[in-house]
């Protein structure tokens, strides 16, 4: 099979699953619907109590995993480029430990939803800025250091507050940390958000491709490599706090999709990459949300804790995998 054959496949096996996994989304629950009921409530009909739950609740959580997989997706694809650097992640940036660490503080306020996604981003804004001051003059592997110092300390920094915390309020700040879907009350913008991210990949992959390469080779094409790195590194912080400020914290999305999309499609080049993951992200992270919303239902299990439980052996796997290639 040629390589073009190969990709083909592999891009109709990967939307294949995608549609699989949103059929069960909006199917499955604590309360089953048959696809004709999410036909009919999706085409505008339907009883209200159907409506009620796939067009308020199970609608709103698929988008939103699908967005903020994607955003993770994407973010771990460009910062592997930017690193060169397999284990790169959006939460290497330290930048979700200061939106967890905002949230958390507008959270044990007692504040509304609003202020605390909010503070959310201000704490992502004020990380990002504090990593790059401390990391601006140095390389990649100095700015790579300095975000897993500060994601430390705004590790410490959240479990000081919920210790301190009213035990009342203790609840969902952990419930939140762990990843919760429902947060977002605009899921549709952070999807839509994510297919412009996707675009915007696709037509910056040649620089991407380069800066994977490494410096030396970027120099010998003309690429203003600071430029470019700074860019990059300011796009991925900003999705990882839109990420962050929607879902709570989700890990090991941004880190194995691009592995996995490079696996796949025995491919490096971005142009392939960068939407395979995105599409990727966004299906894994659906999935682990229907598992939450199902295992234990009615009762729901934190998004992030199942991604974690299922991201630890599919990341060996595709280690193992990396390696007998």
């Amino acid at each position: 099979m040629t390589g073009s054959a190969h990709r083909r496949l592999c891009a109709a096996a990967v939307l294949f699953a995608a549609a699989v996994v949103i059929t069960l989304s909006l199917i499955c629950g604590s309360t089953p619907s048959t696809p004709a009921t999410v036909l009919r409530v999706l085409a505008g009909g339907g009883d209200a109590f159907s409506r009620a739950v796939i067009l308020s609740l199970r609608l709103p959580r698929l988008l939103n995993a699908l967005g903020v997989g994607s955003l993770l997706a994407l973010t771990g694809v460009a910062l592997q480029a930017l690193f060169r650097n397999p284990l790169a992640d959006p939460y290497i940036l330290g930048v979700s430990g200061g939106a967890a660490f905002g949230a958390i503080c507008a959270l044990a306020a007692g504040l509304a939803a609003a202020a605390v996604q909010g503070a959310a981003a201000a704490g992502a804004l004020v990380t990002l800025v504090l990593v790059w001051a401390l990391a601006r003059q140095a390389g990649t592997t100095r700015v790579l250091l300095t975000g897993v110092a500060v994601a430390s300390v705004c590790g410490a920094l959240v479990t000081l507050v919920l210790t301190s915390a009213d035990e009342s309020r203790v609840r969902s700040m952990v419930f939140w940390l762990a990843g919760d879907l429902s947060w977002d009350s605009e899921p549709g913008l952070t999807l839509g958000l994510a297919l412009l991210t996707v675009a915007a990949a696709v037509l910056v992959a040649r620089p991407l491709n380069v800066l994977a390469a490494g410096d030396l080779r970027a120099r010998s094409v003309g690429l203003e490599v600071g430029v470019w790195r700074g860019l990059v590194y300011g796009i991925a912080a900003l999705l990882t706090a839109i990420a962050v400020v929607s879902a709570g914290t989700i890990g090991f999305v941004g880190l194995i999709t691009p592995h996995f999309a490079r696996l796949l499609f025995r491919t490096h080049d971005h142009r392939i990459i960068a939407p395979a993951a995105a599409v990727l992200g966004g299906t894994l992270l659906a999935l682990a949300d229907l598992i939450a919303r199902t295992v234990a239902a009615p009762r729901q299990l934190p998004v992030g804790a199942v991604m974690a439980v299922a991201g630890t052996p599919l990341f060996l796997l595709l280690l193992r995998q990396a390696r007998a290639r």
